[in-house]
């Protein structure tokens, strides 16, 4: 995966960045696209482009085809049972907020409690205490450990009858810890509670089934996984999605309007209103096929050989302090200069050509955590290559020489 051959796929990292080559390693943010997904998005605005559903003519049944087509692969890449399971969206924050409109207006009263953890993204926090804002609900939060870990103990301290519902990141975007989901859905419902899991850093890193690990809900970004911006998906068990109410209204998601009485369509048209982004979706879909040919099993060893190799090379550097060091942890390095600044090393590494993200990743909680208000993260992919690392260590120790 580090030829050159597979790295001219991804037109952008060929360029040069005050005149270095480019050494993008802020792949936690959003990945860099294929050749395959900017051609399908052209292909589609070229040959197809049309509204989708109940147009008549050639180019809308062509767009609709495509459009339906897409949302199968979609259905198919995650294990689910029923493409009417999977519900196109802006991206996992639009999921989230969805889920927590929907979620909280059929299932969540007065006294009930939702559960998260203290290393979310901003996007699985908010909108559960909006939530229990409006229901007079109870937010309960699973501690983390020293090293990243979630503590198990904590977390079943918390579950009670109450509980409906626990919303955890998959991969944390900070500390790069891979939590246990099977062995939290399992506790969950044994408990009673559905589980959402935050799929954003996980789905383009490592096999994903929604039937198989028993989730009620499961939510990601395109722009992660090789795909477009502005488009995403909410995984939800049909069931549970027959149950909540719409999350917006207007066009497409009706079945019949009149003054006096509207009714809403089936699955999964009924939380998708107006116009979709239909190139979005087959941008998706082309970049999901680019990671089925890879295979996801050959990803994740990739990977994961190369975030070995990262966290021995930049464990040398002295004063260089590394942030979560868990016992399963994915592509991500979250780590601090003693002495300097995240945002003036992450911008002297930018002039050395490499960029890497500062800063506190829209995860504050688990900033004040560990007693810091941010870090200097690099995040890996599957382009990256133990070259991009060598660059990423030798700006580091030019960075210090220069600052300190």
């Amino acid at each position: 995966m580090d030829n050159q051959s597979f790295r001219s796929q991804f037109p952008i990292l060929n360029q040069m960045v005050h005149n270095k080559p480019l050494v993008y390693l802020d792949n936690g943010a959003t990945t860099q696209k294929p050749q395959c997904v900017i051609d399908a998005i052209t292909n589609y605005y070229t040959t197809i482009n049309s509204n989708v559903h109940r147009g008549v003519h050639h180019l809308s049944q062509l767009s609709t085809d495509a459009f339906e087509s897409a949302r199968k692969t979609v259905k198919e890449f995650l294990g689910a049972t029923h493409s009417c399971e999977i519900i196109l969206t802006k991206g996992t924050t639009e999921s989230i907020n969805l889920l927590a409109y929907s979620f909280g207006e059929a299932f969540i009263g007065e006294g009930d409690e939702i559960i998260t953890t203290e290393m979310e993204h901003h996007a699985n926090i908010v909108p559960w205490q909006l939530l229990c804002e409006r229901k007079k609900a109870i937010l309960k939060v699973i501690e983390v450990d020293a090293k990243g870990n979630l503590d198990w103990t904590s977390f079943e301290k918390l579950l009670t009858s109450k509980t409906k519902l626990v919303s955890v990141a998959h991969i944390s975007n900070t500390l790069g810890t891979i939590n246990p989901i099977e062995r939290i859905i399992e506790s969950a419902h044994k408990a009673g509670a559905k589980v959402h899991v935050d799929g954003a850093q996980s789905v383009a890193h490592m096999p994903i089934n929604v039937a198989n690990s028993d989730v009620d809900f499961f939510s990601f970004s395109a722009h992660k996984m090789y795909g477009p911006m502005g488009i995403g998906v909410l995984y939800g068990k049909e069931s549970l999605l027959n149950q909540m109410p719409p999350y917006q209204s207007g066009g497409e998601m009706i079945d019949q309007v009149s003054f006096e009485k509207t009714t809403f369509n089936t699955l999964p048209f009924k939380f998708e209103a107006g116009t979709p982004d239909v190139p979005g979706l087959l941008g998706l879909e082309a970049a999901i096929k680019f990671l089925q040919n890879l295979g996801m099993e050959n990803i994740k060893d990739a990977e994961e050989d190369l975030f070995n190799y990262a966290v021995e090379k930049l464990s040398k550097i002295d004063g260089l302090e590394i942030f979560g060091e868990a016992d399963n942890k994915a592509s991500v390095i979250s780590f601090l200069l003693q002495g300097i600044h995240p945002f003036d090393a992450g911008t002297i590494l930018d002039q050395l050509g490499v960029a890497v993200r500062t800063g506190n990743h829209c995860a504050q909680p688990i900033m004040a955590k560990f007693g810091i208000t941010g870090t200097i993260r690099a995040s890996m992919a599957i382009y990256n290559t133990k070259a991009d690392i060598d660059r990423l260590a030798e700006a580091i120790i030019k960075t210090q020489t220069m600052l300190l």
